[in-house]
């Protein structure tokens, strides 16, 4: 469109982080991983936002919350309590690059310490990074049956209209 500049938003300031994070990582297989499955739990996270009824805020937050659910997990290479670990990184994050507020670090931060509980129902915006973490994990490979078989996937499933049943 003629006359509209690209934006740099608080989305790219993050980016920055992530990427430098992934860029760091030596095994391919794992930094291609990480790229593949952060960005794509942002950008379902987004999705689902906007398609719950949520504001573009709250969907750039849930896209942030994306971004960075895993991000202990991928630069330490430990998934054991990774949440928590990921919690902490992020409210460092958030809080670094000096464009959020408290609320929306303690917002993000919250969602990412509970992602790990895929059992559990908890506040709607936890609950949006929890469905774009299984939504990515599924459409990396529609036909894997692992999350396929997990009610969380099939309820995604059903609410965006992706499969017949």
């Amino acid at each position: 469109m003629k006359g509209l500049e690209r934006q740099y938003t608080r989305v790219d300031t993050v980016r920055q982080y992530v990427d430098g994070m992934l860029n760091n990582l030596t095994d391919p297989d794992e930094r291609r991983a990480g790229y593949v499955h952060l960005y794509g739990v942002g950008q379902a996270g987004a999705l689902i936002a906007l398609r719950r009824g949520h504001d573009r805020e709250c969907a750039e937050l849930a896209q942030i919350a994306g971004m960075l659910h895993d991000f202990a997990a991928y630069r330490d290479g430990i998934r054991e309590n990774h949440a928590e670990s990921s919690s902490v990184e992020a409210g460092k994050i958030l809080r670094d690059a000096g464009c959020f507020t408290a609320e929306e670090i303690a917002l993000v931060c919250h969602a990412i310490g509970k992602h790990s509980d895929k059992e559990q129902t908890d506040a709607a915006f936890d609950e949006i990074l929890k469905d774009a973490d299984v939504m990515q994990h599924w459409l990396r490979n529609p036909m894997e049956e692992y999350y396929f078989r997990m009610d969380r996937t099939r309820r995604i499933a059903r609410e965006f209209g992706l499969v017949r049943e």
